[in-house]
């Protein structure tokens, strides 16, 4: 992108308008390099060469790659947050089987949409830096958090054994493991694969086990 053409684009915009744009094509650009490239195997140049913006624009709106990580990183989970909460919502059922299928089917909907996310959210993301793994550790606090809400106004839905952080701490885990497998294999396995087996493991973790004759 040039500088003339960058001008004419922001013309009439104000700064906030401009930031917002800004990081939006940073985002993508993230996204994009750090998929393609690794996050160990990329660089600040190239991602601002992906993002037709300069080093200068950059530093304006993040400290470094790591930031920028964390910031693609936050954005597919809000966008997977918002996508189950949405599911949640159409379900049309109090039933906890029908809840969380459609949480669940809305939820793999978002996050294997574009592979780029689950290169980057699942996999590049883990083991950067002892803070980058605090933020993960508030997140899944986080979605933990939103599955106790919903739960608490399920009739049958339990408490799992240890409370919701361990429990979404344990199920967030095996999201990353399942959705690592499945991007993995060539052919990819169908995604109603995947759903099933996300949606057993919640369902195993809120809904009391059946007795043993």
């Amino acid at each position: 992108m040039s500088s003339a053409r960058t001008r004419h684009h922001y013309s009439g915009r104000s700064v906030a308008e401009r930031r917002a744009e800004r990081r939006t094509l940073f985002l993508d650009a993230g996204l994009t390099v750090f998929a393609e490239r690794s996050y160990a195997g990329s660089s600040i140049a190239q991602v601002c060469a992906a993002a037709g913006l300069s080093r200068r624009q950059f530093y304006e709106q993040y400290s470094g790659r790591e930031e920028l990580l964390v910031d693609v990183y936050d954005e597919v989970q809000r966008r997977a947050r918002a996508a189950f909460v949405e599911g949640l919502a159409g379900a049309g059922s109090g039933d906890p089987r029908v809840l969380i299928e459609a949480g669940m089917r809305a939820y793999v909907g978002a996050v294997t949409s574009d592979i780029r996310c689950l290169q980057v959210a699942f996999v590049e993301i883990v083991g950067v830096s002892a803070e980058v793994e605090r933020h993960r550790a508030q997140v899944r606090e986080g979605w933990g958090q939103v599955v106790a809400a919903t739960a608490a106004a399920v009739p049958g839905v339990r408490t799992p054994p240890g409370g919701w952080d361990m429990a979404m701490s344990a199920f967030i885990g095996a999201v990353n493991g399942a959705v690592h497998h499945w991007s993995g294999r060539q052919p990819r396995p169908p995604v109603e694969d995947l759903l099933g087996v996300l949606s057993a493991l919640l369902l195993a973790l809120v809904l009391p086990a059946a007795p043993i004759d």
